[in-house]
């Protein structure tokens, strides 16, 4: 598995050799990120979703996927003062200024859902879709979070480090969940 999945110099994500123990998780990890940030009929857009993922991570405490991400994130928006300038957001965590609406309400619900999950409402919704988000997007972003969820306990529940790992690799973009080797 680590094969199929090794980065262009043969290296693989600490937060993927964690599974080493119980492989099996590995699998269900890698299909569910694959699905959810980098899946070809996801229509929010690899930028939107990563930032998200930033974002709750950020929020979460996970410098780990916090970085990783964010790397990813600047690599599809291509623009570094707009990738500083999301820096400097996460920094003093103030970001509902920062963004469009769009932005700032797939923001403002992945807030609640990360810190207040079980106060989430229908109402939460309504500004995601008066911003003109589609109920596939709204379930697109729900998948982020909680993966990063997931995601953000994994590494920091078992003390995984990105130090001297390269950033912001990522899976092919095909839909085939079984072709990890193209990051």
């Amino acid at each position: 598995m680590y094969r199929q999945i090794a980065g262009p110099s043969g290296e693989v994500d600490n937060i993927l050799q964690v599974h080493s123990l119980r492989p099996h998780t590995l699998a269900g990890h890698l299909a569910l990120y694959k699905a959810v940030l980098h899946h070809n009929r996801n229509t929010l857009g690899r930028a939107t979703l990563e930032l998200l993922g930033v974002f709750v991570s950020n929020w979460n405490g996970c410098e780990y996927c916090r970085e990783h991400h964010f790397a990813g994130l600047a690599r599809h928006l291509r623009d570094e003062a707009q990738s500083e300038s999301i820096r400097l957001t996460l920094e003093r965590d103030s970001w509902e200024a920062d963004f469009a609406p769009r932005e700032r309400e797939l923001l403002r619900y992945a807030f609640k859902l990360t810190h207040e999950p079980g106060a989430i409402a229908e109402h939460d919704l309504l500004g995601m879709r008066e911003a003109g988000l589609t109920d596939g997007e709204i379930l697109e972003a729900n998948q982020v979070v909680a993966y990063f969820q997931y995601a953000n306990r994994t590494v920091t529940g078992l003390g995984v480090s990105h130090v001297d790992e390269p950033l912001g690799l990522a899976p092919s973009n095909t839909d085939d969940e079984t072709d990890w080797s193209h990051r």
